[in-house]
C-alpha cells in the first residue's frame, strides 16, 4: 500500500480547534507541495477563528484582520470546516483515529488560573475571561451578569488581557458604539457607574507583561485620566540594575511610558485608571450578602531567584475598597478525552508538538500546537512558527511510516458520521453567509459588524433550526 500523501491516497489530517494555532497548522500543511493533504477542522463553536473573534478587544479592529490569511487557507479545496462539532461529545478519539492518519489538537488555554486567596469566589469576583467572552459575544457567556453599578473595580494582572478589560471599562459609550462589541454589552456599559479602575501588578514596571502599544493607549482614553503612584513607577534596585545592562529598547520605552503616567496631571475626566505595581491581593472581603466590598493588598519587594525577579510580601498591608474584581492572572488548558495531560502545567505533554504518553514516548498520530502545546505565551503571530514546528514533526513522522492506520479515511465517511451525530453542524460556506449578515447589520449603524451571539440565532439565520 502506498504511503499517504498521494493523489490516490491523500494524507487525511484532523485539526481540533479553529483559532490561529489551528489555521496556521493547516496553512503549513498546505504549503507542502510534495504532498496531497486534506484537512478537516473541527470546532465546538459554530463560528471559526477562536480568540480572534472572542478574545481580541472590540476596539482593536486592526488586530482582527489577522483572519484574512485564515480565510485564504479555508478557500483551499482540500479544507473542510465542521463548526458546532465537539470533540468528546460528537466525536471520540477512536472516531478520529478511524478516519484520519494524523490528529492535531489546537484547543488553546480555555480556563483561568486561580489567585488562591480567601474570598476569591465571592459574588462580584470574576475571571477576566468571562468578561472578555461576554462583551465579545461568546455564546456560552452571553447570559453572564456583571454588576456594573460598581464605582470601584479592580483588575488583577498587568498583561494585555487585563489592559483590555480596564480599557473597555473606561471607554465612553460613543467610543464603544463604533466597535463590534455586542449590543447587550454596549447597553450595559453605557449605564456603568464606574469612577475608578485599578490595575494591580505583583511585580514592578519593568516586569509588566502588557505591550507598549497597549500601554500607550491607556494614556489616550477620552473618558479616563490615568495615574501611577510615583513611588511605584520607580524601579527597585534589582530591576534598575537589569535595565542598566539591557539594550532592550522596547523595555526602556515601556518604563518611560509608565513613568510618564506618574507625572501626568489629571484633567478632570469622569473616570480614573490607576496602575499599581508591587502589590498582591491577599483576601477579598464581603458584606453580609456575600458580595465583594474590599480587597486586602500586601506590598511586595523583588528578590533574585536564580536570575528571575520574584515578588516577596513585605508585611505592609492596605485595604482597597472595590465592589467588582476581574482576575487576569494566567490561563491553562483543559484535559482532552483520551489525551495525556500535565495538570501542573495545564498543557498536553509533548516533544516539539508530538504528544507524549510519559514525557518521552511519542503517541503515534497525535500532535498539539498553540497554547495547549506550549502554555499561554506570545501573541497571535507566535502561533505561526509554533505550528510550523509541529507540522515539521508530522511530515517527518509520515516519512518514517509513523501514522495512524484509519479503517475509513474518506471525506464521505466522516461527513456521514457527523451528519448522523450533529446534523446542525456549520460549514465554512455557512460561516461566510453569517459573516455577510453580521457585516451588513453593522453597516446599518456605522459599525464593523453586529454579531450573532447565540446558537439559536445562528441556526435560525442559517435555516437549520
Amino acid at each position: 500500500m502506498t504511503q499517504p500523501g498521494t493523489p490516490e491516497r491523500p494524507l487525511r489530517v484532523a485539526i481540533i480547534g479553529s483559532g490561529p494555532a489551528g489555521f496556521y497548522a493547516a496553512d503549513h500543511l498546505f504549503r507542502r507541495k510534495d504532498l496531497i493533504i486534506e484537512v478537516d477542522m473541527f470546532d465546538r463553536l459554530a463560528t471559526p477563528f477562536g480568540l480572534v473573534r472572542f478574545g481580541v478587544a472590540p476596539d482593536h479592529q486592526k488586530i482582527k484582520t489577522a483572519i484574512k490569511p485564515f480565510e485564504k487557507t479555508a478557500s483551499n479545496p482540500n479544507f473542510t470546516f465542521y463548526g458546532s462539532v465537539d470533540f468528546g461529545s460528537h466525536l471520540s478519539l477512536e472516531d478520529l483515529k478511524n478516519h484520519y492518519h494524523q490528529i492535531c489538537f489546537a484547543t488553546g488555554a480555555q480556563t483561568d488560573r486561580q489567585m488562591g486567596i480567601e474570598g476569591e469566589d465571592l459574588a462580584g469576583s470574576h475571571t477576566a475571561t468571562e468578561f472578555v467572552a461576554w462583551y465579545n459575544g461568546h455564546p456560552e457567556y452571553r447570559d453572564h451578569v456583571f454588576d456594573l453599578s460598581a464605582e470601584r473595580i479592580a483588575v488583577v494582572g498587568v498583561g494585555n488581557v487585563a489592559v483590555d478589560v480596564a480599557r473597555i471599562l473606561c471607554r465612553t459609550p460613543d467610543e464603544l458604539a463604533k466597535t463590534d462589541i455586542t449590543d447587550y454589552a454596549l447597553e450595559a456599559l453605557a449605564e456603568c457607574n464606574v469612577k475608578e479602575v485599578y490595575m494591580l501588578g505583583r511585580r514592578g514596571p519593568a516586569q509588566a507583561a502588557f505591550t507598549n502599544p497597549e500601554a500607550k493607549e491607556l494614556g489616550e482614553l477620552q473618558g479616563a485620566d490615568i495615574y501611577v503612584p510615583p513611588a511605584e513607577a520607580q524601579l527597585d534596585p534589582l530591576s534598575q540594575a537589569y535595565v542598566d545592562e539591557s539594550d532592550d529598547r522596547k523595555l526602556l520605552k515601556k518604563i518611560e511610558i509608565i513613568q510618564g503616567f506618574a507625572n501626568k496631571p489629571a484633567t478632570g475626566k469622569a473616570r480614573r485608571l490607576t496602575l499599581r505595581f508591587l502589590v498582591s491581593p491577599t483576601e477579598l472581603c464581603g458584606d453580609s450578602a456575600g458580595r465583594v466590598v474590599t480587597m486586602k493588598l500586601v506590598k511586595n519587594e523583588l528578590l533574585d531567584d536564580g536570575g528571575r525577579l520574584r515578588p516577596k510580601p513585605t508585611g505592609e498591608v492596605e485595604e482597597l475598597p472595590v465592589e467588582l474584581v476581574f482576575r487576569s492572572v494566567g490561563y491553562r488548558g483543559v484535559p482532552l478525552p483520551g489525551i495525556p495531560f500535565n495538570d501542573e502545567l495545564g498543557v498536553v505533554p509533548n516533544e516539539k508538538g508530538r504528544v507524549t504518553s510519559d514525557g518521552t514516548q511519542a503517541t503515534t498520530g497525535l500532535y498539539v500546537t498553540g497554547w495547549i502545546k506550549r502554555g499561554p505565551t506570545g501573541i497571535i503571530g507566535t502561533n505561526k512558527p509554533d505550528a510550523g514546528e509541529t507540522v515539521a514533526c508530522m511530515v517527518e513522522d509520515l516519512e518514517h511510516g509513523s501514522f495512524n492506520k484509519p479503517a475509513d479515511p474518506t471525506p464521505e465517511s466522516i461527513r456521514s458520521l457527523i451528519e448522523k451525530r450533529q446534523p446542525q453542524y456549520v460549514s465554512f460556506d455557512d460561516w461566510r453567509r453569517l459573516d455577510q449578515m453580521e457585516i451588513a447589520a453593522g453597516a446599518a449603524g456605522g459599525r464593523p459588524r453586529v454579531k450573532f451571539t447565540s446558537v439559536e440565532e445562528i441556526q435560525s439565520a442559517l435555516n437549520k433550526s
